[in-house]
């Protein structure tokens, strides 16, 4: 019984979501203590809708991830997703319409990474480099490099709190991560994703379709982004190219930084969402201690480096 609790002791101990968990609750302590404004319900509900939409993202992102494959063009296609869905509602007042073709240009974008990284044999951090040019170029183009506004038009996501206190914007990725969770841990696909990821020459000995299943990490990654911006959209009420820059270094720092390595085949949700809420909290602590905010850029590129450094501290582990 005394071996049982000790062997479950310390898988907990092992796992890097709990390690999260106690950096974040002290982290939470300290700048309680420092500043007791943290601690109010108003800024807590306002950590959980800051990280909401880097939530959605990075919930695509692990999946793309573990297959063992990468896109750093999301931030790039949420501007131009995000400009598309603008631009349609200020011109027709409507809003399921310019949602779904946003969500289906997200999508369309994420596949056109993969397939071209699949078509041309070519690592996806290459194309995915190449189309943050591409995409950013026709979001300038379409709005000349001007704010699209619709504030009060597109805000009930943005704006609502379930029963009060809740956003609803928080909710909906949670809603993300329950999703990834049931894909990678009880489908076919999930068990595919990881095969592929952590050996696709075996995978394909054993029957896998190699790109079919990294296109479906694409295609699901892209409607992620789709949903994300759809959030993000409601949350600002304006979009421009460069709407989204940047959110995919943060995603692939939660992402890594919550257990999942770069070199694909293992990984957990629950590690990126502890992840996600690390950023959330670092970000808020920051503001609360009135850090200068180019200084608040340092840190965020610093935790990036750290996140990578326990990628490949962790793979060195695994091949002892």
């Amino acid at each position: 019984m005394k071996n049982n609790r000790l062997q479950e002791r310390n898988a907990l101990l092992r796992n890097q979501w709990f390690f999260l968990l106690v950096v974040e609750i002290g982290l939470a302590v300290v700048t309680g203590i420092v500043n007791p404004r943290f601690f109010t319900t108003s800024n807590l509900m306002n950590i959980l809708e800051q990280v909401a939409v880097l939530g959605i993202v990075s919930s695509g992102m692990t999946m793309l991830i573990i297959s063992g494959e990468i896109d750093i063009s999301v931030g790039a296609n949420i501007g131009l997703s995000s400009c598309v869905m603008a631009m349609m509602m200020k011109g027709s007042n409507a809003t399921f319409l310019p949602v779904l073709v946003g969500v289906l240009l997200a999508i369309g974008n994420s596949l056109l990474v993969g397939i071209t990284s699949r078509g041309f044999r070519a690592p996806s951090f290459i194309t995915s480099l190449a189309f943050i040019s591409v995409f950013q170029g026709i979001a300038l183009a379409i709005t000349k490099g001007s704010f699209q506004t619709i504030y009060g038009q597109f805000e009930t996501i943005g704006m609502t709190r379930v029963a009060q206190v809740l956003p609803l914007s928080f909710l909906i990725s949670i809603g993300a991560y329950l999703i990834v969770h049931f894909l990678l841990s009880d489908t076919k696909l999930g068990r595919r994703i990881y095969s592929v990821g952590s050996n696709p020459a075996a995978a394909f000995l054993s029957g896998i379709s190699v790109s079919q299943t990294k296109l479906i990490t694409f295609f699901l990654n892209g409607l992620f982004v789709g949903i994300a911006t759809m959030v993000l959209l409601s949350r600002i009420g304006a979009a421009q190219p460069s709407t989204g820059s940047g959110i995919e270094l943060r995603a692939i720092g939660a992402v890594v930084i919550g257990g999942t390595p770069l070199s694909g085949g293992k990984g957990r949700i629950i590690g990126t969402l502890f992840g996600v809420f690390l950023m959330g909290i670092i970000s808020n602590t920051l503001n609360m201690l009135r850090v200068n905010p180019y200084f608040q850029e340092v840190t965020f590129g610093l935790l990036i480096i750290a996140s990578l450094a326990v990628s490949v501290f962790s793979s060195y582990q695994g091949k002892k």
